[in-house]
């Protein structure tokens, strides 16, 4: 699926300023799927995580990716919509946002989550980690398309002049899961998925 020309014109003007001011540099672009949709699933530290993470992948593909309701306020709505994103209400199980992000993936594109459901705070990661939200799994399995692990450093000290760092991981492989209870694989799916994730940062 081809970016909208406000998404083309942001990475333009993007990329030059990620690789030279903050030196971003992608590992493992080769683990993506050149073809239809996926679910692109990363750790979460800032706000501005789908900036670098969906980068790399431009200007061929593009994300979708969830924004808070409280967000959407004129004009920044048609702002968040040209790029990418579409509306979740935080706290509440959003059906109309999880049955969005099924449709977009189905239909080919790259649909960007984040796990963790809220930001990891620096120092707090390991001992004080929520546990992980299955929305992720669940658009990948019922959608039935990849489930891709990512990672992502840099974005908590931008202000810093911090280097960005992103690696993709292998799309992980649910087949087994698929016949089982659509709750019980969620769960496994996510275990998995954040185990690959929290491999994906070692290092990082």
């Amino acid at each position: 699926m081809r970016p909208s020309p406000f998404y083309l014109f942001i990475g333009a003007v993007s990329w030059p300023v990620l690789r030279s001011l903050f030196r971003l540099r992608a590992e493992g672009k080769e683990n993506l799927p050149r073809e239809g949709g996926y679910v692109l699933a990363a750790n979460h530290i800032s706000n501005l995580d789908p900036w670098p993470l969906g980068l790399p992948l431009w200007p061929r593909r593009f994300l979708r990716f969830m924004a808070k309701s409280e967000l959407y306020w004129w004009p920044l709505n048609h702002v968040i919509n040209a790029g990418g994103g579409f509306p979740v209400r935080r706290g509440e199980r959003d059906v109309e946002a999880i049955n969005r992000a099924v449709d977009l993936a189905r239909a080919g594109h790259v649909v960007a989550m984040f796990p963790h459901g809220t930001r990891q705070r620096k120092g707090l990661i390991k001992r004080h980690q929520p546990k992980a939200h299955t929305g992720a799994a669940r658009i990948a399995l019922e959608a039935d398309v990849p489930l891709v692990p990512a990672a992502i450093a840099g974005t908590d000290r931008l202000s810093k002049l911090g280097p960005l760092r992103v690696r993709y991981g292998r799309p992980l492989e649910l087949g087994d899961l698929r016949q089982e209870d659509p709750s019980l694989a969620a769960r496994e799916a996510t275990d998995r998925l954040m185990a690959e994730i929290a491999q994906l940062e070692e290092g990082l």
